[in-house]
Order: structure tokens, then C-alpha cells, then sequence
């Protein structure tokens, strides 16, 4: 299975789940692949930021993406091989469509300032992976630094036909999402996938600019799944009311520092994962924050009846 333009639905960036000592927890990786079969999920991506891939030894990273493009149920796996240099970023990209991969995932480099630059990058990763695997943008500002105006997504998409999808997490990104199917609309970019990050935080009106679904890692993935099907199907208050019910989770999930410690811990309450310890270095959360969160899963469970396990 090769990834397309036409993908849609929820892909959930997966963690890496490990024991308390650091070892990764195969166990775990098997019943997240089964949660988000369960969920809805129309596809998968691993070895994001959210994976913590920076802290996995090359191999320990080909086998993760080789069990998933194994249990996923055929369904599209994404492989983040984003890296430093492009030896290691070629290394895993090939090995990883040779396992199963779908696409491969390739986010920009933070020294990156000028739209030349930009350009230039994903011009040499191209080069370096070889022009026959699919391949997805990663436009995070946020965390990376680095601003891709649309003008600048356009001319990468044009330029690579083995573009086939934006990761958007611009923010704000509303009018980026227009700007580009605006592009597609007037013939000026031909069409690609745009599914969303940035935890799910604007989801709700991302699929109203023309978004195609999400990518993103927050704690209730079934969530996402509905979403997107609710407002593909036109029931916008619907959507809008699910949504804004799990908003103050979201919200907390977003914060700098304890944002994976959170969804760690709440994929480990629901019975995603069996721990929610992280690779060193790695945040944690205080008695007081998971009391906290423990609040905020209360109270959605008021609402969305999912919750209810972790009310008590």
C-alpha cells in the first residue's frame, strides 16, 4: 500500500510506549495498533514528535514501524524520518517502505529561515530518499521554527509529485487551510491530503476550511474520529458540541513541558498503554497535575460516556 493524495479520516500519531527502565513496551505497541482499529482510525503515523523518535537507536525505530505496518490491518502506515542529516533520514525511509510503509514523513530542519531555503531542503531530502516514496510535509512552526508561507507548500507540492499530503499545525492556521484549497480550486496546486495537529485544538473548524482530517496524538482519538465524520456528513452542531466537550482536556494537553506527560498518562487510565513513563529525558506530572487531570476525565464523563472508566 503506497499513501496518496486521497487519504482522509484519522491517522493518530502514535507514542512510544515504554517500561519504567526504558526498555520499549512491545506489549503495548500491540494494543495501541488494536485501540485505534477500535477508534476509527483510518491509517497511522509513527516515529513523530510526539513518539520521542530522537531517543530511539536506529534499529529500535525500523522495528516499531515495521510491527505497525504488520498489525495495522492494512491500513496506511507513516513513518517519521525526520533527522538531522540525510543518510539517517534515507537509511529509514527505505528500510521502512521495504517493512510495509505507506509514506514516509519529513519535517523541516529549524535553521531554516528563507522560503529559498525551505525549498532547497525538501528538494535534498527528495534527492536523498528517492523520488518514489510518498512523502508528507510537516509544517510545525511552533515547535520547529520554521514558517512555510503557502506560497512556499505550493512550490514543494508542485515540485515533488510524491508529495501527497501537508501535516498542518500552523497556528493560526485557519486561512492557510483556504489559501491552499483555494490554490487547488483555482489550478494553481493540484490536490493533496491535509489532515491536522497541534493535538486536535482546532479541529472542529479545521474540517470547515477544508481539512481532509486529523494526525494528531490527543488521548481520545475516537473523538477525532467522530468529529471528522460529523462534519463530513454535514452535522455541524453536532460536531461542535463533542468537540467543546472534550476542549479542557485538549486544552491541558497543549501545555509546553507536561503536554506528553498528560496524554501518557490518560492513554495509560484508558488502557492504551501499560505505563506512561517516558525515555530519559522525559517530563513527568505532579500528584497535583494528575489530580487535576483526573478532574477534567470527571467531568467530560458527564458528557461523552467513553470517559466513564476513569471517572471513579
Amino acid at each position: 500500500m503506497r499513501l496518496t493524495a486521497d487519504a482522509s479520516g484519522l491517522f493518530p500519531i502514535a507514542p512510544t510506549p515504554f517500561h519504567a527502565d526504558g526498555r520499549i513496551d512491545e506489549a503495548s505497541l500491540d494494543t495501541l495498533m488494536e485501540r485505534y482499529i477500535a477508534a476509527g482510525a483510518t491509517g497511522v503515523t509513527v516515529l513523530g514528535i510526539m513518539g520521542e523518535a530522537p531517543k530511539l537507536e536506529p534499529d529500535e525505530s525500523l522495528n516499531i514501524a515495521a510491527r505497525f505496518a504488520k498489525g495495522m490491518a492494512g491500513l496506511p502506515v507513516i513513518v517519521g524520518v525526520s533527522a538531522p542529516g540525510f543518510a539517517a533520514m534515507r537509511w529509514l525511509a527505505r528500510n521502512a517502505m521495504d517493512k510495509g510503509a505507506a509514506g514516509v514523513m519529513i519535517a523541516p530542519v529549524p535553521s531554516l529561515r528563507t522560503d529559498d531555503q525551505i525549498i532547497t531542503y525538501y528538494r535534498q531530502a527528495i534527492e536523498a530518499i528517492g523520488t518514489d516514496i510518498p512523502f508528507v510535509i510537516q509544517d510545525y512552526p511552533l515547535t520547529l521554527s520554521v514558517q512555510m508561507t503557502p506560497k512556499v507548500i505550493r512550490a514543494i507540492v508542485e515540485e515533488h509529485p510524491s508529495c501527497v499530503m501537508l501535516k498542518h499545525e500552523d497556528w493560526p492556521g485557519l486561512e492557510k487551510i483556504s489559501t491552499l484549497r483555494g490554490f487547488q480550486k483555482e489550478g494553481t496546486m493540484r490536490p493533496i491530503s491535509i489532515l491536522t495537529g497541534n493535538g486536535g485544538m482546532f479541529l472542529d473548524f479545521e474540517m470547515e476550511r477544508g481539512a481532509d482530517g486529523a494526525m494528531t496524538g490527543y488521548a481520545f482519538p475516537e473523538m477525532l474520529s467522530d468529529v471528522v465524520k460529523l462534519q463530513k456528513a454535514g452535522k455541524r452542531d453536532e460536531a461542535h458540541d463533542l468537540f467543546d466537550a472534550h476542549l479542557p482536556l485538549l486544552r491541558y494537553e497543549q501545555q509546553q513541558g507536561v503536554g506528553l506527560a498528560t496524554r501518557k498518562y490518560v492513554l495509560m487510565k484508558r488502557g492504551f498503554i501499560s505505563s506512561d513513563a517516558q525515555r530519559k529525558p522525559g517530563g513527568t506530572l505532579s500528584a497535583t497535575a494528575r489530580a487535576e487531570v483526573d478532574y477534567l476525565l470527571a467531568r467530560l464523563a458527564k458528557i461523552d460516556a467513553r470517559a466513564l472508566p476513569l471517572a471513579a
